[in-house]
Parts: structure tokens; C-alpha cells; sequence
């Protein structure tokens, strides 16, 4: 298995503290954009989340870490608990925040003795200072032993530049001036018989988002994929909240894989966090080139799973379906065959899904695709890859498959080629009443990702479904595309044109 590695190159700035501090707000404040979500629900953040920033020309990397109450045993507080000891372990200096409306509580002299233990530079930001009378209240906190402290209200900017100055003063100077950024672009030289694009922007990274259902095994594949445990993993549905993202580097291309939040049905989210997170769980799909779509087959095909899979076609996303937790198929299909008749046999079968049992009874791949494509027949462009996400099946395949997904819908055919194309397609095959059939006079690719076509043609109307989909299934017989939904406009053709 060729080697994955993280890309990290900035000097990296820890914020940490007990729950509804503020860590969250001060993070957005510095990297200058809601990244994390917040709100007045305590443990909002869970996993670590990084961001960059830069004072004065300088650049760092900044976590954000979940709240941590050192001694909480419970499943998710002490997950946290660990996700927060990876980004301390990597940090070169380290963000305290407490809140100054709050007295000093055991947590926090816990928390301040671990974290001094560690010998890193170590800042107080005492939060919520919004006014003058708060700034004497700040100073009861130099009880815990912290030298440098700074009253900040990271709502409201106060302070916060003073603490980056003090920050500064500490951590190391970067060894690149900027970031590499996703959005960071080199040009290539484009095809010469294009030239109304000079140029073609090839992106330094490919973004991929990971999509999907609460529980069906996202986090746990993109700490496969990253091989980190870069994310929480829990059995109890919804624990990813804020979108996690990680770079990693592999045969020389750069991948930043986001771990969404699992989206739910809109009635079914009740907390206000769960609602952001649903919304930016969205966002973050519309601004990836591919999106994996995480299916969980031991239930099956879902309306909503083919829901947030209309999101992602419809948003002009790449696509790859992922079914999942195929090692729990397998067993159940042994348990059937093992002890048919049997009340648990009947039981598991029941279990399944009445669409999807015969796939799951015999545990057949083949059969199983067919089904999955029956179901979500506007992706019948994307790839299906069987994996077990926990015990890291396929994890090579995903990743070939991104490369060659990422690269058709990159694709550009030339005008000429799409012409040559034309003559040799025979459109009575279309199944279009003769209403709606048009004459296509000449056809040209537009743009790419998604690739974009413009028909112009002999009439203004809007081309025919039938005649859309039989023209998109010539063109990916002729040209590929795989996986990237292909977009079709129509412009008829202007009578001064007629005439030349």
C-alpha cells in the first residue's frame, strides 16, 4: 500500500478549555470565517478542527478542540478528551480560554495542571470580556498559575490581537511564507483548438467530501483513508458535528478528505447544532470536486440516502458510492444459510430490507449493485466499491477511483471532436415524441467540473428529458465522464446565423 502522509508545514496553535468557553468563537475570530459551529449548547465541538491565519505576514496553523473536562469517563467526553491530547501533542504553543462570568471551578485547575505539566508555552485567554468592569473580574483567574494572561472577548475582537502578538513572540517562524490552500490554483495550458479558455485551472489538491446518513461508518472511513483516528467514532448516531477535514499526500497528489455530519430528515433534528450542522454538512459537499457517498449495507438503499445522494448530483458534485459494513452482509448471509428455518434466521430476514433481501440473503455483489442502481438511477454514472470502512477493505481502490473521478471531471473535449461526435449519432433512436425534436446544429463543451455542454439548435425549446438523457448516454459511451454528472444547455440558434 503506497505511504499516506499528513501535510501539516505551519507552526500550530492550540485552543482548549472547558465546554461553552468560547474555544469555537475565538477559533472563527482568528481564521476569519465561521469554520467551527457555536452556539449555547455545551460539547458543540467534538472533534479537532484546524484553520489558518496570519498576523503581521506570519502564518499559523489554529485547532480547535472540544471541551474537556479531564475526568469525564463517559464515551464521547473522553474521546474528546483524547482528539484534544493529539492536537496538544502537536501544538507549539498552547490558547487556555475560560469564561469570566464563571468562577474557577476543579475542571479547570485539572485541566491547567495537565497542560502546564506539558512544558509548552501556555497563554490564559480569559473570554467574555465585554466591557471595562469584567477586565478587574479577569484577573481572580491568575489563581491558576498561568503567567500569560490576556482578557479577551472573542465575540467582539477585543483583545485578540494581543493575544496573537503575545502567541507570536513564542512559535517558531514558518518554513513557507502562505498555506497551501485548496482554493489555490496553477494554470496548464489548454487544448488549442479551445481558445476561448487560454487556460484550464487544475486545483493543487482534490477535495472530497464524505456524505451521507447518521452511523453509517463516514468517520470511520476517513480515519482509513487518512490513517489517523482523526475522527470520533461512536456507535451513537450524530457524533460528528462540525466537518472535519484532513490533507493527506499520496503518490504525489493532495487530497483533503471532510468528514461531514451525518444528515438528517429536517423533522428529525432537534437540537440547534444538529440543524447548523446538517446546513454546513451541505455546504461543505457543494464545495468538494467529489463527494463519497457512505451507504450502510446492512439496511439498504434509504429514501434519504438517496435524498443526499440528489443533493450531491443535483450540486454538480463527482460521486463514488461507498456501500459499507459489507462484512456484516456476509455474516448475516452465513447466519441465514447456516441456520434456515430457525427463529433467528427468520428474524435477520425480516431485518432486511424487502427490496434489498435477496441481494443480502445471498450476500452476491453483483446483485446487490443491480438493486443499489435501481434505486438511485440518476447515479448511474458513479462507481460502486463494497468495503468494510473498520477493517479497512478496499481502502486502495477508493482512492484509484478518486484519482480517475477527479480527472474526467476535469475533461474537456474539443469542438471539433464533439462535432465529428455528432454525425455519427443517429437521434431517431430517441424516443421523443416529434413535438419536441430538434435539430442540433453544432455542440460545444463550455466548462468543466461538472462538464458543461451548450447545444445550439434549430428551435427554442427546452430539450426533451428523453432526448437529454439519450444525448448524455452517447456522449459518456464516446467520451467517459465517469462518475461526474454532465450538464446540457440549450441556445437556439440566432436567425443572422442562419444566413452566413
Amino acid at each position: 500500500m503506497p505511504e499516506t502522509v499528513s501535510i501539516h508545514g505551519l507552526p500550530t496553535l492550540a485552543i482548549v478549555g472547558r465546554p461553552n468557553v468560547g474555544k469555537s468563537t475565538l477559533f472563527n475570530r482568528l481564521v476569519g470565517r465561521r469554520r467551527a459551529i457555536v452556539g449555547d449548547e455545551p460539547g458543540i465541538t467534538r472533534d479537532r478542527i484546524y484553520g489558518t491565519t496570519d498576523w503581521n505576514g506570519r502564518y499559523i496553523r489554529v485547532v480547535d478542540t472540544g471541551g474537556i473536562i479531564p475526568d469525564d469517563k463517559a464515551l464521547i467526553p473522553a474521546e474528546i478528551f483524547r482528539q484534544a491530547k493529539v492536537a496538544l501533542e502537536e501544538a507549539d504553543a498552547i490558547v487556555m480560554v475560560v469564561d469570566s462570568r464563571t468562577e474557577l471551578a476543579a475542571p479547570d485547575m485539572e485541566l491547567t495542571r495537565l497542560l502546564l505539566k506539558m512544558g509548552k508555552p501556555l497563554f490564559l485567554a480569559v473570554n467574555k470580556v465585554d466591557n471595562v468592569e469584567l477586565e478587574a473580574a479577569a484577573e481572580n483567574f491568575r489563581r491558576l498559575g498561568i503567567r500569560n494572561l490576556v482578557p479577551i472577548s472573542a465575540e467582539h475582537g477585543n483583545g485578540v490581537a494581543e493575544l496573537l502578538e503575545e502567541v507570536l513572540k513564542v512559535m517558531p517562524k514558518s518554513e513557507t511564507s502562505e498555506p497551501l490552500d485548496g482554493d489555490q490554483m496553477i494554470e496548464v495550458s489548454d487544448d488549442e483548438e479551445a481558445p476561448a479558455q487560454p487556460g484550464m485551472a487544475v486545483p493543487l489538491e482534490t477535495k472530497i467530501a464524505i456524505i451521507g446518513r447518521p452511523n453509517v461508518g463516514k468517520s470511520t472511513l476517513l480515519n482509513q483513508l487518512t490513517g489517523t483516528s482523526r475522527s470520533i467514532v461512536s456507535p451513537i448516531p450524530g457524533t460528528t458535528r462540525d466537518a472535519v477535514d484532513e490533507v493527506v499526500e499520496r503518490d504525489g497528489q493532495k487530497f483533503r478528505f471532510i468528514d461531514t455530519a451525518g444528515i438528517r430528515r429536517k423533522g428529525k433534528t432537534d437540537l440547534m447544532a444538529e440543524k447548523l450542522s446538517v446546513v454546513m454538512a451541505r455546504k461543505h459537499m457543494e464545495a468538494a470536486d467529489v463527494s463519497i457517498l457512505v451507504i450502510d449495507a446492512s439496511e439498504g438503499v434509504t429514501a434519504l440516502d438517496a435524498n443526499i445522494a440528489g443533493y450531491a448530483h443535483e450540486s454538480g458534485r463527482s460521486v463514488i458510492v461507498v456501500i459499507n459494513k459489507w462484512d456484516l452482509v456476509v455474516a448475516q448471509a452465513h447466519k441465514m444459510r447456516e441456520g434456515a428455518g430457525t427463529p433467528e434466521a427468520e428474524r435477520l430476514e425480516r431485518k432486511s430490507r424487502s427490496r434489498m433481501r435477496g441481494a443480502m440473503k445471498s450476500a452476491d455483489q453483483g446483485e446487490y449493485e443491480r438493486t443499489v442502481r435501481e434505486n438511485l438511477k440518476f447515479l448511474n454514472y458513479a462507481p460502486v466499491i463494497f468495503t468494510s470502512a473498520l477493517r479497512g477493505q478496499k481502502i486502495d481502490k477508493i482512492f484509484e477511483t478518486i484519482e480517475r473521478v477527479a480527472a474526467e471531471r476535469r475533461k474537456r473535449v474539443t469542438t471539433s471532436e464533439m462535432n465529428r461526435f455528432l454525425e455519427h449519432i443517429d437521434f431517431e433512436r430517441a424516443s421523443v415524441p416529434i413535438s419536441k425534436r430538434v435539430r442540433i446544429m453544432y455542440m460545444t463543451q463550455t466548462n468543466v467540473a461538472p462538464p458543461t455542454f451548450v447545444l445550439f439548435t434549430d428551435r427554442d425549446v427546452k430539450l426533451h428529458f428523453a432526448y437529454e438523457r439519450f444525448l448524455e448516454n452517447q456522449i459518456r459511451r464516446a467520451f467517459g465522464f465517469e462518475g461526474t454528472p454532465i450538464w446540457i444547455k440549450v441556445r437556439p440558434r440566432r436567425k443572422k446565423d442562419e444566413h452566413r
